[in-house]
C-alpha cells in the first residue's frame, strides 16, 4: 500500500502562517501536519508516500518527500491535484489518497486499510460534537452524506438541510484498491472538461463532486465508519482550539495524537 498527499494550496484561512510556506508544513502542537501523517503512515507501514505540492513547493522536497507538482494550483481545485501525480495512480498497490490538512489516528487509518471495495472513504459519526467544539452553526459547514446499504455511500458533499441528511461527515481520507485504479484514471480521463460540476468547472470541481459522479455511475464506494480520531486543520482558529484542548488535557477526546 502506499500514499498520496494532496497539499498544493496555500491555505488563506491559516495566514500569516502560510506566508512563507504551503498549509501542510504548518505546526500543530510543535510538529507539522505533513510530518504527523508521515509518522501514522509509518507506524501503520507504508512508507511510500508522495506529496502533490503547488505553493511554495520546494519547502516539501526540501522535507525529503517524494513530489508531485500541480503548477496550476492557485486556479484549479483538489481534484486537479490528484491527477497531477497520474503516474502514481497505477501498479499493484492500494493507494491511500489524504488531504495535506488533516490528521488522524493509526487506528483509523488501520480500518480504512482493511476495507474491501473498490472505492472506500473514511467517515465520521461522531462529527457533530467536534463540529460544535469548533463552530458555532455546525450544519453551515458540513456537507451530506447518506447511505444506501451495507455501509456504501449514498450521497456525498452537498449542502445539507437538516441534520437527517448527515449520517456520517466524510473526512478526507481515501483509499483505491490497486485492481481500479487504472479504471479510476481512466473514469476521469473521459469526464466531459466542458461541464459544470457542482456549479464548478472541470479543473474546480470538489473532490466530493468527483466521488458523488462515481457513485452515479455505480462505483461501489463504502464508508468505513469512525468515532472522531482526527483533526482537521482549516483555520487559526482551530489551532487555537486545538492548542487550548491540549492544553486542558481534553484534546484526546476527539484526536489521540502521538506527541505534542
Amino acid at each position: 500500500m502506499k500514499a498520496l498527499i494532496l497539499a498544493a494550496g496555500q491555505g488563506s484561512r491559516l495566514q500569516p502562517l502560510t506566508n512563507d510556506r504551503p498549509k501542510c508544513l504548518v505546526e500543530l502542537l510543535g510538529r507539522s501536519i505533513l510530518a504527523r501523517q508521515a509518522d501514522t503512515f509509518a507506524d501503520c507501514s507504508i512508507h511510500d508516500v508522495a506529496v502533490v505540492g503547488g505553493y511554495e513547493v520546494e519547502q516539501i522536497r526540501e522535507s525529503g518527500f517524494c513530489c508531485f507538482e500541480n503548477k496550476r494550483f492557485r486556479s484549479t481545485n483538489m481534484v486537479e491535484s490528484l491527477f497531477s501525480a497520474r503516474e502514481y495512480i497505477s501498479g499493484s498497490e492500494d493507494l491511500l489518497i489524504s488531504y495535506g490538512d488533516i490528521v488522524f489516528e493509526s487506528d483509523n487509518l488501520r480500518r480504512l486499510m482493511a476495507a474491501d471495495a473498490d472505492i472506500c472513504l473514511m467517515v465520521d459519526v461522531n462529527w457533530r460534537d467536534y463540529w460544535s467544539k469548533r463552530m458555532t452553526d455546525p450544519l453551515r459547514d458540513a456537507e451530506t452524506l447518506k447511505f444506501k446499504r451495507d455501509d456504501y455511500i449514498q450521497e456525498v458533499g452537498k449542502k445539507p438541510k437538516s441534520y437527517k441528511e448527515i449520517e456520517a461527515q466524510y473526512t478526507g481520507l481515501i483509499k483505491v484498491r490497486s485492481d481500479v485504479l487504472n479504471a479510476f484514471r481512466e473514469f476521469y480521463d473521459e469526464l466531459d472538461r466542458s461541464g459544470i460540476y457542482d456549479g464548478q468547472s472541470f479543473e474546480n470541481m470538489y473532490m466530493t463532486s468527483f466521488l458523488q459522479l462515481l457513485i452515479d455511475a455505480d462505483w461501489p464506494v463504502l464508508g468505513v465508519r469512525v468515532h472522531g480520531g482526527w483533526l482537521e486543520i482549516d483555520t487559526i482558529s482551530d489551532l487555537t482550539l486545538y492548542e487550548s484542548l491540549a492544553k486542558a488535557r481534553e484534546l484526546d477526546a476527539f484526536c489521540k495524537l502521538e506527541q505534542y
